[in-house]
């Protein structure tokens, strides 16, 4: 049967140092960039070759993919600018993912919480938290992502940057 991977990637650390930017528009720190790096790395090294990156319009979300879709080698030009993915409820994430294009094995969302953190839940009870810069990777065994949300997944493996000094080249893995 058809394998389907879905890759919920919540954006990475972003700053709040300027309160009169709107909620849309606040950029990744440093932080969040490295943290990007390093899981795009961690992904890169994984075999993980995205056939489609969707994003949040919001901008931390947005140079979040960018990052990850340059270490992939996927066109930054090609990332998909999805509306729904900001403050999107888990039924219409749900919706959105059965209408992703078919011919589309391996896609990377990236959004934010708590709506990724209650979809992974959804599929592994074991994904209580996505922090910043969180994967939760799922395989499902499904000939159509209409299928996705009605089966669970055959398999499912949290990732997350490890915070601190100390392991900063750490990465977090739960299966």
């Amino acid at each position: 049967m058809p394998r389907r991977e879905l890759l919920l990637v919540r954006h990475a650390k972003s700053s709040w140092k300027q309160p009169a930017l709107i909620d849309r528009q606040r950029p990744l720190t440093p932080r969040g960039r490295q943290d990007a790096r390093r899981m795009a790395k961690l992904l890169h090294k994984k075999g993980v070759r995205p056939e489609l990156i969707v994003s949040s319009p919001a901008r931390r979300a947005v140079q979040t993919a960018r990052i990850f879709a340059k270490r992939l080698h996927y066109r930054r030009a090609h990332i998909t600018i999805e509306k729904q993915l900001y403050e999107a409820t888990p039924r219409q994430l749900i919706a959105l993912i059965q209408r992703l294009d078919e011919e589309r094995r391996c896609v990377l969302l990236f959004g934010h919480n708590p709506e990724l953190t209650q979809l992974a839940r959804r599929w592994s009870r074991r994904m209580t938290h996505l922090r910043t810069c969180a994967v939760a990777r799922f395989e499902f065994q499904a000939r159509s992502w209409k299928r996705v949300g009605s089966t669970r997944p055959a398999k499912a493996k949290l990732e997350q940057p490890r915070s601190g000094p100390a392991s900063a080249d750490r990465v977090r893995h739960r299966s």
